[in-house]
């Protein structure tokens, strides 16, 4: 069986896309798959990482990344991430296939939707398409969308009958070690009091909220906190800044991570995380770890109000990152009763196999 991912990672999309797809990629393989990844070499990408895995990388064209262009857009503000239109993207895609039809081809691009599919539909037999936002037509065979409190009816419209939609956090793609971690995770909640900070704003955070975050946490007095843990990616182009701030004096021990495999570790040892409303999020429920969600995108404002509706999260106010609204939500959290109940609320909102259930149906699918 052969599957090949079409996704990208940059400083302007971030590094969550490809992430997921890694996991989902690295399950199928643990199945006897043959994955290819296909992606455009843009600057932040993670193809050093896909490779590190052990997967091949198929590398369409470099282009000059830039802010969103609206009149390259079109019908979707996201459109300008793919760098180049989308029948330029398909065309070159196509070039990599072989002769042979690929049995699918999983998609995580915002900007790709049914124009690009249709045009590459001639080089597999089945299409996935992962996705958050509910805003575009795909013509595709099975859609995941795991925001929180989606429902399957915000894709009757916008794909084919044909298509099986899986909706809502069952299937949110963790990696296996999360689910092997859970339980050992769990135990330690029944600690009370907030010692161990994680700060984890994503592969890139290309607006240094990271430090504006750790710059404002040095002028607050952080109760019997005695050390923050900060996880950043390599090509995060606030690295330097953000680890000369962490090794400034301080009465807290702060380390910087970069890079990490144990990410579930860091999570199972940590009390309380400051991060940002991705698919982190998801694994974050899956240890039981409350967190101060913080809004980097557009796309993350709904999973970061529902987080808040499910009592998994406190949410900071869009772009305040300062030390009033930091203080307040560790105040808020300081209330024993209240982070006990919120470590229950999210250990029940995500077991942790949602991959499992997405590559299996993937199998069985292609066996019908």
């Amino acid at each position: 069986m052969k599957v090949a991912f079409r996704t990208d990672a940059s400083f302007e999309a971030g590094s969550g896309h490809v992430m997921r797809c890694l996991t989902l990629a690295t399950a199928l393989r643990s199945k006897g798959v043959d994955v290819v990844f296909i992606c455009r070499d843009l600057p932040g990408s993670l193809v050093d990482l896909l490779q590190s895995k052990g997967f091949s990388v198929q590398l369409l064209p470099p282009i000059q990344m830039r802010r969103i262009d609206r009149s390259m857009a079109g019908r979707s503000i996201y459109a300008a991430w793919l760098g180049v239109p989308q029948e330029l993207d398909a065309l070159q895609t196509c070039q990599y296939f072989p002769s042979q039809l690929f049995d699918w081809m999983i998609v995580d691009h915002y900007g790709i939707d049914f124009e690009w599919e249709e045009i590459v539909s001639s080089k597999f037999r089945n299409l996935m398409v992962i996705d958050d936002l509910a805003d575009r037509y795909h013509c595709c065979d099975l859609l995941l969308d795991q925001t929180l409190g989606r429902q399957t009816d915000a894709y009757s419209r916008l794909v084919p009958t044909r298509c099986q939609v899986l909706t809502g956090v069952k299937y949110a793609l963790l990696r296996p070690e999360f689910t092997a971690s859970r339980s050992e995770s769990l135990r330690r909640r029944r600690k009370s009091g907030i010692k161990h900070l994680l700060i984890s704003m994503g592969g890139i955070d290309k607006d240094n909220v990271t430090g504006k975050i750790l710059n404002s946490l040095r002028k607050i007095e952080l109760f019997n906190l005695d050390h923050i843990t900060i996880v950043m990616g390599a090509n995060a182009p606030w690295l330097e800044s953000v680890q000369d701030i962490a090794a400034k004096p301080s009465s807290i021990n702060t380390s910087v991570h970069v890079n990490v495999s144990d990410m579930d570790q860091l999570m199972s040892k940590a009390d309380l995380a400051i991060g940002a409303a991705g698919s982190t999020a998801w694994e974050r429920c899956c240890m039981g770890l409350p967190t101060i969600v913080a809004i980097l995108a557009e796309n993350q404002r709904e999973v970061a109000d529902a987080l808040v509706e499910k009592k998994c999260a406190i949410a900071l106010p869009e772009n305040c990152f300062g030390k009033d609204y930091l203080q307040a939500a560790l105040l808020r959290f300081n209330d024993i009763i209240f982070f006990q109940q919120v470590q229950e609320n999210c250990q029940h909102l995500v077991d942790g196999r949602g991959t499992e259930r997405v590559s299996e149906l993937i199998l069985q699918k292609d066996c019908n």
